[in-house]
């Protein structure tokens, strides 16, 4: 497997690190696994896992009011709220699927006034100080994108995705559920996707085509990938997850990179072929 990690030595990025991460954590590595990277939209993952941590200790409640009038918690985190990606508002909630950037910060301004902390501050208590994530901080206070960390420390994270801890599985099980099943919207550098599957803060692979996942990745897998050229999926049939780091930006390298890696790990599988496909 770090033969199929080490194709990243061949994409034009100064500097790249993966891990292959089961249910024990890392199964193989490549690249330096300490160097921080920016995460940029990566860290939505980390953010939803702390607003569902906040939900399961009432915190907040998922069909709550929040963001703009008729959305709810829900809404802003399957980017179903009607703002649009940076500002203003779109549609009615629960509509379209715009991928909203504002929805999170609507997120956060909701969940800092819930709790009595800043969304930071709430994010690092709930998931990083437990997970022992001491690569991971805040560089802006954007729950949309702005953590920065190692693959050490994300791995960490693929692991409790892998294997909750901090969350009942079933809480995760519903995560990674259709929210608000059929709608239509754009899939960010890939185009416009009908439907354009959403969990909870949490991408789904489902039937879409082409994506940043592999064509071996099961339609169950889930994940997300940043602007600044990384990613994380997990596949539950698989029972694996992957995590990319680069500094690279995300760009037409990457729409064939990443999937020829994902299908080269998932392909070194035992009893796997490096062939097998996916998603038609």
């Amino acid at each position: 497997m770090v033969e199929a990690l080490s194709t990243a030595a061949g994409w034009p990025s100064a500097t790249a690190a993966l891990a292959a991460v089961g249910p024990d954590g890392s199964v193989a590595a490549w690249g330096p696994m300490s160097h921080r990277f920016a995460l940029a939209s990566v860290t939505k993952l980390f953010a939803a896992y702390a607003a569902l941590i906040a939900v399961e200790e009432e915190t907040l409640y998922l069909d709550e009011d929040a963001g703009p009038p008729g959305s709810t918690v829900r809404h802003l985190l399957a980017h179903a709220s009607g703002l649009g990606p940076d500002s203003g508002v779109l549609a009615p909630a629960g509509t379209r699927r715009i991928y909203s950037n504002a929805g999170f910060d609507a997120l956060a301004s909701h969940l800092a006034e819930r709790s009595g902390m800043t969304a930071p501050d709430y994010v690092a208590a709930a998931v990083f100080e437990p997970l022992g994530l001491s690569d991971t901080s805040f560089t802006s206070p954007s729950l949309a994108h702005g953590l920065s960390s190692s693959v050490r420390d994300v791995a960490r994270f693929a692991r409790e995705l892998v294997r909750p801890t901090l969350l009942a599985p079933e809480t995760l099980t519903a995560a990674t559920t259709v929210q608000f099943p059929g709608l239509a919207g754009v899939l960010p550098g890939f185009g416009p996707m009908t439907p354009n599957d959403w969990g909870l803060g949490i991408e789904l692979r489902s039937a879409k085509e082409p994506h940043w996942t592999g064509r071996a990745n099961s339609t169950a897998t889930y994940g997300h990938f940043g602007r600044a050229g990384t990613f994380l999926w997990v596949d539950p049939e698989r029972d694996l997850a992957l995590v990319c780091l680069t500094n690279k930006v995300f760009g037409d390298w990457a729409k064939t990179a990443w999937p020829e890696v994902s299908d080269a790990v998932i392909g070194s599988l035992p009893g796997t072929s490096p062939r097998e496909t996916g998603p038609a």
